[in-house]
């Protein structure tokens, strides 16, 4: 009787702290994936940095060598390291992505804000933009805007930060009007606060986990469609090291059996991409306070 007693007396505190370290577990892997992913990043940048442009330099003598020690993902056609132009390629990508995203995420923020506090014909009109642009080919979108503005660094960057703002826009309209119709906005207004002043104070604070996970999340369709452009020859010049560029001109050797110089610099751009998924989905689920605890 005694052994039994104690057995349904611990019991529940077992099952209890079985939960906590569970949750505790769960909290913990989420913060180190993002930590992993963002080690990932820095030693991306860090590498490029120290890498130097040594390995640009043409060497005929050195060209279309497969993967050894002294050039571990192996030589182009003319003699130049692939390590040096996949990492280098990559932190440009890495930059354009993360300033094209931002620039979108902002322009998100800002329109979805503006649509859902002045509504009207201001709603309307902003409405009918995003509904515009998400009814076009987007890749259509990007080619025409960056060919009009000249190509170039400042043609991509320009091109994907103008195209990628509709989605966060309806989420963030979303979410200010779900605010704005709480109670204590509703008072807020009854006591003469303005709408800026609201919009300042109570809608912009519940908005910033939306921005922090959509800017996240934009990041790695920047950086692909960054890489879609100069793929198709529009944007850099054809001596910058870009992922888009290296991929681009792989193609025509691939046939000749000189597979490493399409394979690492496609994977580089697939775990990169992969990165900032995983990490747009870890940081989503820590900041959320439905997944935040489980």
């Amino acid at each position: 009787m005694s052994s039994i007693t104690t057995t349904q007396v611990a019991t529940p505190s077992a099952r209890k702290w079985k939960l906590t370290l569970g949750a505790g577990n769960r909290r913990s892997r989420t913060v180190w994936t993002i930590i992993m992913c963002l080690l990932f990043f820095a030693a991306i940048g860090l590498g490029s940095y120290l890498i130097g442009e040594a390995g640009l330099k043409t060497s005929l003598t050195q060209r279309n060598m497969a993967p050894t020690l002294a050039h571990p993902l192996g030589t182009d056609w003319l003699g130049r390291d692939m390590l040096t132009r996949t990492l280098l390629g990559l932190s440009l990508s890495l930059r354009v992505g993360l300033l094209a995203a931002l620039i979108s995420a902002v322009l998100g923020v800002v329109l979805g804000l503006l649509a859902a506090m002045l509504g009207g014909k201001v709603d309307l009109v902003i409405t009918w933009f995003v509904d515009v642009f998400f009814s076009l080919p987007h890749l259509v979108l990007l080619i025409l805007i960056s060919f009009a503005l000249g190509g170039g660094l400042q043609g991509v960057l320009i091109a994907v930060a103008l195209t990628h703002w509709p989605g966060l826009t309806r989420v963030i309209r979303a979410e200010a009007l779900q605010v704005k119709s709480s109670d204590y906005v509703q008072l807020s207004a009854r006591l003469g606060h303005s709408p800026w002043w609201i919009a300042r104070h109570h809608t912009l604070p519940h908005l910033i986990p939306q921005f922090l996970v959509g800017l996240i999340l934009l990041f790695p369709h920047a950086i692909l469609h960054e890489a879609g452009l100069t793929f198709v020859g529009i944007g850099l010049s054809p001596h910058t090291p870009a992922i888009g560029i290296i991929l681009a001109e792989s193609m025509r050797h691939l046939s000749t059996g000189y597979w490493w110089l399409g394979v690492f610099p496609g994977l580089a751009l697939l775990v990169a991409v992969k990165a900032f998924d995983i990490l747009g989905e870890n940081v989503r689920t820590l900041i959320d306070p439905k997944t935040s605890q489980e």
